[in-house]
């Protein structure tokens, strides 16, 4: 398959890479930071670097909008489309039928629209397994759906067909289960640096508990601590520290610290 990107950050960057690798031909990346276009292109086959947003002339079959949710529209209001392409976007909250009308909109030509949604966080120096990288796909034509299942089966054995609604529901539980996760794992490690204690102290506990929550069908039977127990000695003295510490993660203690006492007292 021919497939081009707008796009090259840390999505375009792994994608790119990744369906290369199974045999399609990445035709052209544009980004608006040409810098980082020229750097996919260079880790690329035979992609050329494009200078603009009109692809008319593309022998792209499927062009990939990877940029923020916030620049789809912008994109979209400056593209000029070759008649007949798959345009899918790679957003996890951004809905097909927000993004068709955006299309009609703005394209003077017929254009066929997907989602192609991968669930990871992606950084452009940490390598990737795509096998069990999940692809969430979405088209109203089945045929072009279709296509686009075939091509994330190329690089992936977890693909799914998921609609909108499902899709922004997936998204939000994502960023609990990693941005949230690890936005703890920062506080964690700030707080350890304030006393000059290592980090890689955690690092066992921090494996053992991810890899507990993953080994049940349910988190919540692996939790455990001072506010499961209600050992409230232990979470009074914790909350004296912080506050002495960061007004910010003192905050988050006690809100956390109640959350779970609530939640296990209606359990």
């Amino acid at each position: 398959m021919k497939i081009s990107f707008i796009g090259a950050g840390n999505v375009a960057w792994h994608l790119a890479q990744a369906f290369e690798d199974a045999g399609h031909w990445i035709c052209e990346v544009y980004s608006r930071d040409t810098q980082k276009a020229r750097q996919l292109a260079a880790v690329l086959y035979d992609t050329n670097i494009q200078p603009d947003l009109n692809f008319s002339e593309s022998e792209a079959e499927v062009i990939v909008i990877a940029v923020s949710d916030d620049a789809i529209e912008e994109v979209l209001q400056r593209i000029v489309l070759p008649e007949g392409v798959i345009l899918v976007h790679t957003s996890g909250t951004r809905s097909l039928a927000e993004f068709q009308k955006l299309v009609e909109i703005y394209s003077d030509v017929y254009v066929h629209t997907g989602v192609f949604y991968p669930l990871q966080t992606f950084s452009k120096d940490i390598e990737m397994d795509y096998q069990d990288l999940p692809f969430c796909i979405e088209s109203k034509n089945e045929l072009i759906e279709n296509k686009l299942i075939l091509i994330a089966q190329s690089i992936s054995n977890n693909v799914t067909r998921m609609d909108s609604d499902e899709r922004f529901i997936l998204h939000v539980a994502a960023v609990f289960a990693s941005n949230f996760t690890n936005y703890m794992l920062t506080v964690s490690q700030n707080l350890l640096e304030r006393e000059q204690i290592n980090f890689e102290l955690l690092k066992p506990l921090i494996q053992t508990t991810i890899h507990k929550a993953l080994s049940t069908n349910d988190p919540a039977f692996g939790q455990t601590g001072p506010a499961r127990r209600g050992d409230w000695k232990t979470t009074a003295r914790h909350l004296e520290y912080l506050q002495e510490t960061n007004e910010d993660w003192t905050e988050i203690y006690r809100l956390l610290t109640d959350k779970i006492r609530n939640f296990y007292i209606s359990k």
